[in-house]
């Protein structure tokens, strides 16, 4: 490609709306442009860049025995009411009637549809294991779109769905799975770590993502350098901790504690630690009310008690005039004792003694409370989210933290779709055998940001050769000079003759242009044709070091194609 005919508006200003670095790239390299809140359009190097990523996608897919097809986007309700997440998805799901008032969705994901095609094409069980994969644009109504292609209401994702006999076979395509998501980031180039995960809205037992460690991803990561625990904070496990506190039971008294709503202005009022407390936030869960009590230094891990409490659709904060009423207090007094909503307790509340909580009346708070003397759990748990610092699950050494952007996440769907939709199978024995299931996603373009956020510097992206939109520039320092022009041309072909996505910048632009352009839309390696060429010699550069070689041309053109092919 010649860059004088390519179609590049690189902005030079940060545009104002972009948080991230990689959102501010992209938008300045020309990849994207936005066309309403969380929605793109790819402009052609963004383009290149997207579907280098899908054939990578594609090839491991392939590799690991999947077999691709496509399903549609306009998806009709009556499937996922069958499952039950035509509800579950609530807001989120775009939905729109057609001129007959029947119920459609934009696919947010396609476990249902694709279990009603192996339903209505699968005769037998000779035909399992089956995987079946697609790379498709999903929609997602998101309540606060952010930080570009990471967080969108429109985006390319690679859905995949095995299709098992028994768990043991379920096992092994979760496996296959798993060694096909390792290869896929390897060769995007992005330093990535495997995390337990929750599986939330798609359900089933076990689940793991593949993240990439970013101070501007939005998912948390506890992980341990000594064993190597990795999940994310919505799954990780906390162990209790235990602190000392007076021996024996002493006795209930209710204290005055005037304008101390929050666990910071009780300690400043009673000269205490943050830990003698145990906080009551209470919640709607669906259509009902709950208490959740974690230590005064913790917080409360929605996702964890959204489990345990079996909430099926939002679990959110409780309205002022909610807990008003339910405490018979203003916000900030709220307590055990005496609620009667249900009251979920954190493991380590269990270990406490003589601790302080609200005593739903304004102004006042409960010393010196027990556990089973002075009120009764509805249920202990783990239902805090974990801190750095805190003892590992696996091992006991320190958990270390981090952000991390999700790419990937692979689940063990087990029967929860199959069993909804009724995919069965005869056995050979002529019994009626409920099909095991899994479901394996990637954010194709989710990766393109991850891998920006992984790979920039000042003068803009770092692209791994395997997925930047050009390999190789040639770059001729004065387009007006017929030698060096020629001599640029006879490289850019020769490079394209061995398969090399070269460009050529032929521009009438000052090398400097050239070279900030070429840096900024992230070429991994640039071939710089000037005053030497008549002698034979061109300066050779990666875009990942500072060092700038020279080398004849013929050595040159061997030293890229050897770089491309070694990393490519």
């Amino acid at each position: 490609m010649r860059m004088s005919k390519l179609l590049v508006p690189t902005l030079r200003e940060v545009p104002a709306e972009a948080e991230i670095k990689s959102h501010q790239l992209m938008l300045r390299a020309g990849y994207i442009r936005k066309i309403a809140a969380g929605i793109y359009s790819y402009l052609p190097l963004g383009m290149r860049t997207l579907r280098k990523v899908e054939n990578i996608v594609r090839e491991e897919m392939d590799r690991a025995g999947a077999q691709e097809l496509l399903m549609p986007a306009i998806l009709p309700a009556e499937v996922y009411q069958a499952s039950g997440r035509w509800e579950v998805f609530g807001p989120s799901m775009f939905k729109l009637k057609d001129r007959n008032d029947r119920d459609f969705c934009l696919g947010p994901t396609h476990e249902e549809p694709f279990t009603q095609t192996v339903i209505d094409e699968v005769r037998s069980y000779k035909e399992y294991p089956l995987t079946l994969y697609q790379i498709q644009t999903k929609y997602r109504d998101e309540g606060r779109p952010r930080f570009g292609l990471i967080r969108g209401r429109e985006f390319v994702m690679k859905d995949a769905y095995s299709f098992d006999l028994d768990e043991k076979g379920l096992d092994e395509s979760y496996k296959k799975m798993y060694d096909a998501y390792c290869r896929i980031f390897n060769r995007l180039g992005l330093d990535f770590t495997i995390v337990d995960a929750d599986s939330g809205a798609m359900g089933g037992s076990g689940s793991q993502e593949f993240m990439v460690k970013s101070s501007v991803g939005e998912d948390g990561i506890a992980y341990c350098d000594a064993c190597g625990y990795a999940a994310n904070y919505e799954k990780a496990v906390c162990i209790p901790t235990e602190k000392e506190f007076p021996k024996g039971e002493l006795e209930l008294e209710k204290i005055y504690t005037p304008n101390a709503h929050t666990i910071e202005e009780l300690v400043g009022f009673m000269g205490t630690e943050p830990y003698v407390f145990a906080k009551t936030i209470i919640y709607k869960a669906d259509d009902k009310y709950v208490a959740a009590m974690v230590r005064g230094d913790r917080e409360v891990n929605e996702v964890k008690l959204k489990n345990l409490v079996g909430c099926i659709d939002d679990l959110e904060l409780a309205e002022p005039a909610v807990v008003r009423d339910l405490t018979h207090a203003q916000v900030g007094f709220a307590g055990p004792i005496g609620l009667e909503i249900p009251v979920y307790v954190d493991l380590e509340v269990e270990k406490m003694r003589n601790f302080i909580v609200g005593a739903n009346d304004t102004d006042y708070h409960y010393k010196n409370v027990n556990i089973g003397r002075d009120f009764i759990p509805t249920k202990v748990s783990d239902i805090r989210i974990i801190t750095e610092g805190d003892a590992c699950p696996k091992c006991g050494k320190p958990i270390k933290a981090a952000q991390g952007i999700e790419v990937g996440h692979i689940f063990k769907l087990g029967t929860k779709y199959s069993k909804a939709l009724g995919l069965t199978y005869q056995s050979e024995s002529g019994d009626a055998k409920t099909v095991v299931m899994g479901c394996y996603g990637i954010g194709v373009t989710r990766c393109i940001s991850a891998a920006i956020e992984q790979g920039n510097d000042e003068n803009g992206m770092k692209l791994p050769v395997s997925i930047a939109p050009f390999e190789v520039t040639i770059v001729p320092v004065n387009s007006k000079d017929e030698d060096q022009m020629r001599i640029a041309e006879d490289i850019y072909n020769e490079l394209k003759a061995k398969g090399i996505d070269a460009l050529l910048d032929d521009r009438q632009e000052r090398a400097g242009v050239k070279f900030k352009d070429a840096d900024l839309i992230g070429i991994p390696l640039r071939i710089v044709v000037g005053k030497k060429c008549n002698d034979g010699i061109v300066e050779y550069k990666l875009r990942n070091s500072d060092e700038v070689l020279e080398f004849t041309i013929e050595e040159s053109i061997k030293e890229a194609e050897e770089y491309i092919r070694k990393n490519k």
